[in-house]
């Protein structure tokens, strides 16, 4: 279908022939079926209980209908206009006269709106800018908000839009959040705009726009008015909405600090994809020519979702860190805030190419330049890969810097070849290898693996130097950021250090009949550790207050009970996180097999 988009009443998201970058949009509505034991599941949801989500315009409104005054906050990139004919239509049916204020209008000039973000955009080539310092409230006319108030000759009051807390009525708030990976499906479809910009922009500055701006003022505004909000609504569904009261995901996200937390995984092709996931996973779309990556746990842009009579309700993580961080991190709650500090996601390279030649930046590094307050530490587990795989990490012993950054200019100017091993070492992989990437090392995956990478949070700050001369996946250039790469290289991680420091030597730290603790030790850089547990039927773990992310990398499935929760079941290759506050879980092996379990956890 050919979808003209000319403002949000218009678009049809739900068409699956636009969604070629991203699996099909969530069902507002579960249909009956469910995944099979051992079969990874696309949409992990918590039961609340009967009578908690409310699904469709009709009820809000009719709730609307009761508060006469209300405010309707949100997130960007949902379709707020749409939201606002809806509830008119249906309040205008029963004869109320409604004052509607949008937020929109008073936020400031375009060309001021861009003045006051330039300093946080970085050059427009940039793919980084740094995080923004300033406050939602300084994007509007700040008097002119807060001196809207309710019409008195209207039966109904309505403020909508981002920031519309900020004209602090006295009245119930409704805040209606957005999936990250909705929202950048809506920002390639040219649906939305970022906040308070009229002009749809490259889908690259507009994403560097949401994330070193937008995001970061409007989760700082979540934040800080979350407690005085009534009602949460899931904003993902063009046709529809789902909302359910606040006290009730109170009490949800409570009940996840006591039990197990999987977030609703998203999946992202690339110019080096493969076909693993595509082979093992169901339920997304096929019609792509690959799959990438999958956001196992890369919290910034995944969400929770809650189900009750049939309804389901996703939330951003960041909701549960806002209103739970001391269950969830427990004793480290003090060092990280509410900042979630471990990733986990895979890279599918099966039948696929290799990554780029790349580094990450030092702590200081991106302190300084990008306001960020951890580094991209990383480390690649093997899941799973052919005969042929390899990992390249470290510098061969002779490394010339100068030599190396000539070749490497030399490529990215006339599209030279460069034999990549004269300078850096490639390492054969195998099943539940895992390779450490402290910031500042030299590594790439090269084709034929599936790496769950075990890391610590930030995930978009690639420096790459060397690409294989290939294109993306629309036809352009990659970027290349050989400057960035040379302010952050370690070219003393090299040689026989690399094999010594940089490959994790397993060794087992506990055994007793029928179970063992292999412990793989990760680099003094990193503030993570990792263990497998593996185990022939069940075994029982206690956090010591500290947040543990598990998963099955070998075996069919597990079930895990808390005890604050439920039993719960998990498939391999299913990320968990279980919370400080579950003080201790009981693992059973579902399968028939020897069950494998990576936990990873904060030193």
């Amino acid at each position: 279908m050919n979808i003209e988009i000319k403002n949000d009443q218009q678009i049809e998201l739900e068409d699956t022939g636009l969604r070629k970058t991203s699996q099909y949009l969530m069902p507002a509505k579960l249909d009956g079926s469910f995944t099979k034991r051992g079969e990874y599941d696309v949409y992990p949801f918590c039961s609340l209980g009967d009578g908690k989500i409310f699904s469709g315009y009709e009820s809000l409104a009719s709730w609307i209908a009761r508060q006469k005054t209300v405010i309707i906050d949100g997130y960007v990139g949902v379709f707020f206009n749409k939201i606002k004919d809806e509830l008119d239509q249906l309040l205008g049916k029963e004869g109320f006269l409604i004052n509607w204020v949008k937020t929109e209008d008073f936020l400031k000039d375009p060309q001021e709106l861009q003045q006051l973000v330039a300093p946080y955009l970085g050059e427009y080539e940039s793919v980084w800018g740094t995080k923004c310092t300033l406050t939602l409230a300084d994007l509007f006319n700040a008097r002119e908000l807060a001196n809207q108030s309710p019409n008195g000759s209207a039966a109904i009051n309505i403020i909508i839009g981002p920031g519309a807390a900020l004209a602090n009525w006295d009245a119930a708030i409704i805040y209606i959040d957005l999936p990250k990976n909705e929202l950048q499906f809506r920002m390639r479809s040219g649906a939305i705009t970022n906040l308070g910009t009229p002009e749809i922009a490259e889908p690259f500055q507009m994403y560097k726009r949401f994330y070193f701006v937008d995001w970061v003022l409007l989760n700082d505004h979540k934040k800080a008015i979350l407690n005085r909000v009534t009602v949460v609504a899931d904003g993902q569904w063009p046709s529809t909405i789902n909302w359910m009261f606040k006290t009730d995901l109170a009490d949800g996200l409570n009940q996840l600090t006591r039990s197990t937390i999987r977030v609703r995984p998203w999946f992202e092709p690339g110019a080096w994809g493969g076909q693993w996931i595509k082979n093992h996973v169901k339920n997304i779309n096929a019609d792509v020519v690959n799959y990438a990556w999958s956001f196992e746990l890369i919290v910034p842009e995944n969400g929770i979702v809650f189900e009750s009579d049939g309804n389901l309700l996703e939330v951003s993580f960041d909701t549960l860190m806002f209103h739970n961080n001391r269950q969830v991190l427990g004793k480290h709650a003090d060092i990280f805030g509410d900042e979630f500090p471990i990733r986990f996601d895979f890279l599918d390279t099966f039948n696929g190419g290799n990554l780029s030649i790349q580094c990450h930046p030092t702590l200081q590094y991106i302190r300084e330049n990008f306001g960020e307050n951890i580094t991209q530490d990383e480390t690649y587990y093997i899941l799973d890969c052919d005969e042929r795989a390899n990992v390249y990490l470290g510098f061969q012993e002779n490394i010339d810097a100068t030599e190396f950054r000539a070749a490497l200019e030399e490529s990215q100017a006339n599209g030279k070849e460069i034999a990549i091993e004269e300078y850096v070492q490639s390492h054969t992989a195998q099943k539940h290898d895992l390779f450490l990437i402290p910031n500042g090392t030299v590594h790439s995956a090269g084709a034929g693996n599936l790496v769950l990478e075990i890391s610590a949070t930030p995930y978009i700050f690639t420096f790459k130097m060397y690409d294989w001369l290939r294109l993306d996946l629309e036809g352009n250039p990659r970027p290349i950021n050989i400057d960035h790469a040379f302010n952050n290289l370690n070219f003393e991680r090299k040689g026989s250090r690399v094999s010594e420091e940089l490959i994790s030597k397993q060794q087992v730290i506990e055994q007793a009949d029928g179970w063992q603790i292999v412990h793989l030790p990760t680099h003094a850089d990193h503030f993570y550790d990792v263990h497998r547990v593996e185990f022939d039927g069940q075994l029982t773990i206690a956090t010591n207050n500290c947040c543990h992310v598990l998963m099955l990398v070998e075996g069919t499935a597990i079930a895990i009970e808390t005890a604050g929760g439920a039993i719960k079941e998990y498939a391999y290759a299913e990320t968990v996180v279980i919370p400080a506050a579950a003080g201790s879980y009981k693992i059973t092996n579902l399968g028939n097999g020897r069950a494998k379990v990576i936990k990873a956890f904060l030193k």
